[in-house]
């Protein structure tokens, strides 16, 4: 009776084989892992022990006279394990597989589990596990508020570019309001969708007693977990906008080059057309092909997301059982932006160098662009070509107060970009401060004359409807009554 068992203990706590005749005997093999019975049905991706246990009678392979029961009860880290449910099988040599026939589950004391079968051959208990997923309770309150910034600064930046596109008259609007669009998208996708929606789910804990003893089914795997493709397709959205963010980051550097350094060569025909279907076209194609690939070799299991996506949140998952150097998370994502990066910061190089910091003899000392304005403009640029998602590749380093460190910084800086973009690239244009002065100037003397005005009376608000409704004919011979007397009128002017 092979027992397989899929952690490092099992406690076999009673093993009672019922014989025709008691005078039998009974002989029994440890198998240390499953590797003479490999099955096409029960696939197992777990790391744990897969023990086999297995007893003879008399040398019979299999004697219809004799009926077993088993008792037993798995030992196993509940903190990251609950047991879901398991079947009492027996290893089938003309189909080369577990089967269930003549076997079924015996519902025995509280904390055990129990299996029967009518004959006796090479038996195994295939057990079926939930992982305990360590759900985030919420999203930092650091990234929350730097999301809601970049939310408010991204809006206010696209509207800003929309309207006054006509008076600027500069081809950097089109790709600063797509850049801004795809970021504004992916902050809202983050601060909303990210969480899994399972995390709220009510398991039932690790009560035997839950298990449904009536089911014998042959499991498909050893760990479960419950599908959510509405998780599933928010971390496709995810994937793409935020590849969309970074093509439009290159764009972007692509686009500068064009106009500070090449300044006397034209734009390629149809320049805008181009970089309008690389931006939204090429990380569509990246996703598709990404979730096709990954449905296509894991699509018979119902359970192909999680090679996709993590549980925890829904985000890209970072590896697999195929290791990191075969996840979709490295060529789907890390390899296209650090293409990305590693193109922007070169160009960002370039254009800080021969054009920002470049000292230029022939102005004069009343023309020469201060030092603050060039910091400002390196920012600038740099905020708009994502070199500050540099810091995402420190997080890597092994050291964890290092990592820490790293990660609040990264926080710090690409949470709150949106609002950046909205600072350096809408409030520091002249536009923008002109008609925010107009606007201040015209709240401020709309203020300063309901200040100066004398409080209204009710008799000198009765005054103003007489003449309000004195300017209407028809109505005026309904509120005669209203006119006040001349005197009254007189005194209170």
């Amino acid at each position: 009776m092979p027992v397989k068992m899929f952690f490092k203990e099992l406690l076999l706590l009673i093993m009672m084989i019922l014989l025709e005749y008691n005078t039998k005997k009974c002989g029994f093999v440890v198998y240390q892992n499953n590797k003479l019975f490999q099955s096409k049905t029960f696939t197992t991706r777990s790391h744990f022990s897969q023990k086999i246990i297995s007893s003879k009678v008399d040398g019979n392979e299999q004697d219809q006279s004799i009926s077993v029961k088993m008792v037993f009860s798995p030992k196993y880290n509940q903190k990251e394990f609950q047991l879901s449910s398991y079947a009492c099988v027996y290893w089938n040599f003309l189909t080369k597989d577990w089967d269930t026939y003549g076997c079924h589950k015996d519902q025995s004391t509280d904390r055990f589990l129990g299996c029967r079968c009518n004959h006796t051959t090479n038996f195994a208990v295939l057990m079926t596990f939930r992982k305990n997923y360590q759900y985030p309770e919420s999203l930092d309150v650091l990234s929350n508020v730097g999301c809601a910034l970049s939310i408010a600064g991204l809006t206010l930046t696209i509207i800003f570019q929309i309207v006054t596109r006509k008076a600027r008259k500069t081809s950097v609007t089109w790709v600063l309001v797509n850049l801004c669009t795809s970021m504004l998208i992916f902050n809202l996708l983050f601060m909303f969708g990210i969480e899994n929606s399972n995390k709220n789910l009510k398991t039932n804990g690790h009560d035997i007693n839950n298990i449904d003893f009536d089911n014998n089914d042959v499991p498909t795997r050893d760990t479960i977990d419950i599908p959510n493709s509405s998780c599933t397709t928010i971390a496709a959205f995810l994937h793409y906008f935020l590849l969309v963010t970074f093509t439009w980051n290159g764009l972007s550097a692509i686009q500068l080059y064009f106009l500070l350094i090449r300044t006397m060569k034209p734009f390629p025909q149809h320049f805008i057309l181009f970089i309008t279907l690389v931006g939204w076209g090429v990380p569509a194609i990246i996703v598709g092909v990404t979730v096709g690939i990954v449905y296509s070799q894991n699509g018979n299991d119902s359970q192909w997301e999680l090679d996709y996506r993590q549980e925890e949140i829904c985000w890209l998952a970072t590896s697999n059982s195929n290791g990191f150097i075969t996840s979709s998370f490295l060529w789907s994502f890390i390899m296209p932006i650090t293409i990305i990066l590693i193109s922007n910061f070169v160009i960002f190089i370039i254009i800080t160098v021969k054009v920002l910091w470049k000292n230029k003899q022939n102005l004069t000392s009343t023309k020469k662009i201060s030092t603050l304005k060039k910091i400002f403009s390196t920012l600038s640029i740099a905020i708009i070509f994502g070199i500050t998602w540099i810091l995402a590749y420190f997080m890597l380093i092994n050291n964890d107060d290092i990592r820490n460190v790293f990660s609040y910084i990264f926080c710090l800086f690409n949470t709150t970009q949106g609002l950046q973009i909205f600072v350096l690239h809408t409030i520091r244009t002249k536009i923008f401060q002109s008609e925010a002065s107009k606007v201040l100037k015209s709240l401020s003397s709309s203020v300063g004359k309901m200040k100066s005005q004398p409080p209204l009376t009710p008799l000198r608000l009765r005054i103003r409807m007489y003449n309000m409704l004195k300017s209407f004919p028809a109505l005026h011979e309904r509120f005669r009554l209203l006119e006040p007397s001349t005197v009254t009128e007189e005194m209170t002017l």
